[in-house]
């Protein structure tokens, strides 16, 4: 099968070759059990499991002893928030979000407001930026947690983290991050941060495996544990390890250290070269900030087109995607083009171009050709 030009590396990413040289030997070699403590079979799974903790600590500036292997990002954002609500169980509790945020976060504070929970889910402008005046203003003595994401996964909006971790920090609040789309593109840091959602599929790692960073050494209480049965990684998160996935984890993480700076730069210089020739296009314009966000997202809105139509005609010659993958398949505009003011029809006529390591400048040509084309032909139609 000849598949299209991939731009949608904000669903996922391939595995690096390293990244599965890496894995193979636990599969079948190395297949013992992390937990089995009585022999070499479980020493040798444990050191590599340990080993794979340090390098995905490394990637976030945090303590290997901070790193809880999760079976992805979703997992981990369940037990920070769900953990953290039935923690104070019994208390009147207020919990801070965004209106933009992942569904991995939305649908999990829909939940805790079943059971009694407040959620303030802040609005944003029409880049996609909160008011960090409004977050301040929406705290209350019984806030329990302010929840924002790094960095947006349709937009790539990058949310003012400092300002935020510090203000969470002075009103001693639990602070969580997705920082899902932040973790391999950016450099990230763990200060004033007491809980981060990273998922390895995102950065050339393997699917069905993350990590929840767990601040040690705080007066903040650390969250309760959603899966039990065995106490594995320090009683947060029972079930025997996926040795094979947290070892890819590892290396892609380490890998994300050494080349993280270049690709930056290469990844801006193809990101802006594909926006300002489809630009270029009479009727388009570019949802978000053209500043503060990641270096290799853009989400373009295309006037005049009906949105199923030109994402199916766009995805024959180059992959691409409407939003978040959780949500693709949905016929309704983007939870986070909504909240940013895009009107319903335009929200639907979006599309998220998302580069990676593996993009090159002619598949960049190729798709503003193909865009272009498209688009020409769909408006001929209307």
């Amino acid at each position: 099968m000849k598949y299209p030009v991939y731009l949608d590396y904000n669903a996922t990413t391939p595995c690096a070759p390293e990244v599965i040289e890496a894995m193979i030997p636990w599969f079948q070699q190395h297949f013992g059990n992390a937990s089995s403590k009585s022999h070499a079979f479980g020493w040798v799974a444990e050191d590599a499991v340990e080993i794979a903790r340090e390098q995905v600590a490394n990637l976030l500036g945090a303590r290997s002893k901070e790193i809880i292997f999760t079976s992805g990002a979703t997992e981990a954002i369940n037990l920070a928030i769900k953990g953290t609500f039935e923690l104070y169980k019994g208390e009147k509790q207020h919990y801070i979000t965004c209106q933009t945020e992942h569904k991995a976060v939305l649908d999990t504070m829909a939940e805790l407001e079943k059971e009694g929970a407040d959620v303030t889910y802040l609005p944003v402008d029409h880049e996609g930026n909160i008011s960090y005046q409004e977050l301040k203003d929406t705290i209350l003595p019984h806030t329990k947690m302010i929840a924002l994401m790094w960095a947006n996964n349709e937009t790539g909006i990058i949310h003012p983290i400092e300002e935020i971790s510090e203000l969470a920090e002075t009103n001693d609040i639990i602070f969580l991050t997705d920082a899902v789309q932040a973790a391999g593109k950016i450099p990230l840091h763990n200060r004033g941060i007491h809980l981060m959602a990273i998922s390895a599929h995102k950065f050339y790692g393997p699917k069905g495996v993350g990590a929840l960073f767990i601040r040690h050494n705080h007066s903040l209480p650390k969250p309760l544990a959603q899966i039990t049965g065995g106490g594995h990684e320090k009683g947060f998160r029972s079930g025997t390890l996926n040795v094979p996935g947290i070892v890819g984890m590892g290396k892609a993480a380490e890998m994300r250290m050494e080349e993280m700076e270049t690709e930056i730069s290469k990844m801006s210089l193809l990101r802006n070269q594909l926006e300002e020739s489809i630009l270029e296009i009479p009727g388009t314009k570019l949802n978000g900030s053209q500043n503060n966000r990641l270096p290799h997202v853009s989400n373009i809105a295309f006037e005049g087109t009906e949105g199923e139509e030109l994402l199916r005609k766009v995805c024959q010659q180059v992959a691409v995607s409407s939003g978040s993958a959780c949500t693709s398949i949905s016929p309704k505009p983007s939870h986070v083009l909504q909240a940013m003011g895009l009107e319903h029809e335009l929200g639907r006529s979006s599309i998220r171009f998302s580069l990676g390591r593996n993009t090159t400048e002619q598949e960049i040509l190729d798709t503003v050709e193909w865009v272009t084309h498209v688009v020409t032909e769909l408006r001929k139609l209307n």
